[in-house]
């Protein structure tokens, strides 16, 4: 065959095999969108789930198409390419575009975590339009595309996002913060912060484990496997183990610190932790030395708790979601470590390379700074940044959207504890075995205080001498159980209201106390806490059906 065939077909299979490549790698960060999400809907209060898990849909559906018509053709400008990005351009130009908008997309969500909880839809879509089309491309236009920070020829070195995405992203969430102002009662008078527990730990490891098996595409996945001379192993071998090693010992550096703070190691900040080791690595995977791995990601978990305590308690800054310690200063942590931690032969002068990332750092901070201030600034000068504080208080799923993502522990409250009656007397016909009245003629309510989990036994016993018509609230109080203490982030704090079952039964021709003994026997379980039962005079009872009055109405 000719040379010149043989040459051609190599170039396809090696074209071919990278974009096939960088197709899954896109795939793998597409799906940490679905990591964010959980990660962020654990963090925030049950009444604003639907609320971010709207904004991270509108995100990518929004960002990435603003980023196709718009944010393109800015990256080309400012990298000095002109109008490279072209709509008419070739299928393989179009995935490097799909590959470009995965990034810049993770760059917007990370946004969302910050202002969770009182930023509006419709302020924060704006943002996300915004950051797609000239933030986020103004960033990628100086770097990866025109390669202007550059010291004594030594150029800016991200290789897959660690500044550019991650550092980006924690800066601006973190700005959009600091705008916004921190949440209803996060703060005391005199500026004590306040405890405001996200409603599931569970969402949030989820959300973790997809994000960190995403971000496999998000460093493996930027390494070529083939150029025009070589198999790139030993670049996808290296990417590998470190971005592995650095997400593991970020998870136990904030372990660690957390420990050391509390005498308890807090789930949340593993979880974390190990987001900020693998943000911390991301722009110098390719590059770090196998001990590098451990030192980058141990410092990013060990600075997570610091940091996030400096946020709270001196900047008063109410970082929901801890977008900035997570992906902000450990990004930025990371990039600066490059020369420090690089593989032998890699840096020829620490100090060059030092200056370089220390300018892009500069450079790409005070960007994000000055345009995410501006515009949340523009927002809250039109009053059109924040809900209002009616808004606030009652949720921004309902306030937002209308819904109610947990409906069965919403308004009206209703137990369903799954209890069902049985062997119920006719009470209506059948006499006291004495003759007389029950509760001397008198109608009596019964109200009890118990336990959520005994709710079944309670309706049993009432069914099983005659009394199953009752009324159950979810209810929060606090009598002789002691109170507990809670954890969130690291920080401590007090759970004097506990969770209880108000059960009101009126009875006319049931005795009282027997009713009271079926409750206080089907409710004990020996240990504070089991509640307590109070029998009320009822003046009067109506029917609304019948208009039947007194004892015949019960």
């Amino acid at each position: 065959m000719e040379p010149t065939l043989l040459q051609a077909e190599t170039e396809m299979l090696i074209e071919s095999i990278n974009y096939t490549w960088i197709l899954i790698a896109t795939f793998l960060i597409f799906f940490m969108h679905a990591g964010f999400a959980m990660l962020e809907a654990g963090q925030v209060r049950s009444k604003n789930v639907a609320n971010q898990l709207t904004k991270n849909l509108l995100t990518w559906s929004v960002g990435v198409t603003v980023f196709f018509l718009i944010g393109a053709t800015v990256e080309g400008l400012v990298a000095g390419n002109g109008l490279a990005f072209q709509f008419e351009s070739a299928a393989s130009d179009w995935m490097d575009w799909l590959y470009g908008a995965v990034f810049a997309m993770t760059a917007a969500t990370i946004v969302s975590g910050a202002v969770a909880g009182r930023a509006k839809l419709r302020a924060y879509v704006t943002y996300t339009f915004l950051l797609a089309a000239v933030i986020y491309p103004v960033v990628t236009g100086l770097t990866w595309a025109g390669e202007h920070i550059a010291y004594s020829d030594v150029l800016f070195h991200d290789f897959a996002g660690g500044m550019i995405v991650h550092g980006m992203g924690g800066i601006a969430g973190l700005t959009a913060a600091w705008v916004l102002g921190p949440r209803m009662d996060r703060y005391n008078s005199d500026g004590s912060a306040n405890v405001i527990p996200g409603h599931s730990l569970t969402f949030a490891a989820l959300g973790t484990l997809i994000l960190a098996f995403g971000w496999y595409g998000f460093n493996v996945g930027t390494s070529a496997i083939i150029d025009e001379s070589a198999f790139l192993g030993d670049q996808l071998g290296r990417v590998a183990l470190t971005t592995t090693i650095a997400m593991a010992c970020g998870a136990m550096g904030a372990a660690f610190v957390a420990w050391l703070k509390t005498g308890k190691v807090d789930t949340l900040y593993v979880a974390n932790g190990l987001l900020a080791g693998l943000a911390a690595i991301t722009a110098i995977p390719d590059t770090t030395a196998w001990w590098g791995a451990f030192v980058v990601g141990g410092l990013a978990g060990a600075q997570l708790p610091l940091v996030f305590e400096f946020v709270e308690q001196r900047l008063k800054i109410d970082d929901v979601c801890a977008v900035f310690p997570v992906h902000g200063s450990a990004g930025v942590l990371g990039t600066l470590l490059f020369p420090f931690v690089a593989a032998p032969g890699v840096v020829d002068s620490i100090a060059n390379a030092f200056i370089v990332q220390l300018a892009g750092v500069v450079v790409i901070g005070l960007w994000t700074i000055v345009a995410t201030g501006a515009i949340w600034y523009a927002f809250k000068a039109a009053g059109q940044a924040r809900v209002t504080p009616e808004h606030e208080r009652e949720g921004l799923d309902v306030a937002e959207h209308g819904v109610d993502t947990y409906p069965e522990f919403g308004e009206p409250d209703v137990a369903t504890d799954g209890g069902k009656p049985s062997n119920a007397r006719q009470s209506s016909s059948e006499l006291c075995s004495d003759g007389g009245a029950p509760n001397d003629g008198e109608i009596k309510m019964v109200t009890a205080i118990v336990r959520p989990d005994c709710l079944g036994d309670v309706k049993q016993a009432l069914a099983e001498v005659g009394a199953p018509s009752l009324t159950v609230t979810n209810v929060s109080g606090r009598g002789s159980q002691p109170a507990k203490k809670g954890q969130w982030r690291g920080e401590e704090y007090t759970v004097d209201l506990h969770q209880k079952v108000k059960i009101e039964c009126v009875v006319a021709d049931i005795p009282a106390a027997e009713v009271v003994d079926a409750i206080r026997e089907a409710a004990e379980t020996g240990e504070p806490g089991d509640g307590k039962i109070f029998v009320l005079p009822v003046e009067g009872a109506t029917q609304v059906r019948t208009g039947k009055t007194g004892p015949d109405a019960v």
